[in-house]
């Protein structure tokens, strides 16, 4: 069993580091097309929006290793992680976002910003694991 919990401890480190790389990569490629106003913010809600569907994959099945009933409920699984997360990225925006104000300086927002998304990574396990992928009969025989 503990073979188990240290292959998926390292697995969802794997995840969470990946999917950071795409965030804040995915955050500097939109400050580098748009500078306008808002761009910061902008940023912050593309590199969440690229992260989002990948990390849903790769949980579902190489952490939680959980199979949906068909597509309906898939999606609805999707909505219910997605939901999840605001929690989290919230935690995510607040930190980056204070990084922002506080050294303005694009180094330290994406300190920010790993900071918030590793704290945020810690607390989404809890939930997906205790709220989300979790199986539950009645879901299985819609």
């Amino acid at each position: 069993m503990a073979l188990t919990a240290v292959k998926i401890a390292v697995l969802y480190m794997l995840f969470a580091v990946f999917s950071i790389v795409i965030n804040i990569g995915s955050q500097m490629l939109s400050i580098g097309v748009y500078k306008g106003p808002y761009s910061v913010e902008v940023s912050i809600l593309v590199g969440t929006a690229a992260g989002l569907p990948l990390r849903y994959v790769l949980e579902k099945r190489y952490i939680f290793n959980f199979t949906s009933y068909n597509l309906a409920h898939d999606g609805r699984l999707f909505v219910f992680y997605s939901a999840m997360g605001v929690i989290t990225t919230l935690i995510f925006w607040g930190t980056e976002y204070a990084f922002h104000i506080i050294y303005d300086t694009d180094f330290m927002r994406y300190v920010g910003g790993f900071i918030g998304l590793s704290a945020g990574f810690y607390v989404k396990y809890q939930l997906d694991k205790k709220y989300v992928f979790v199986s539950r009969i009645s879901e299985g025989q819609q």
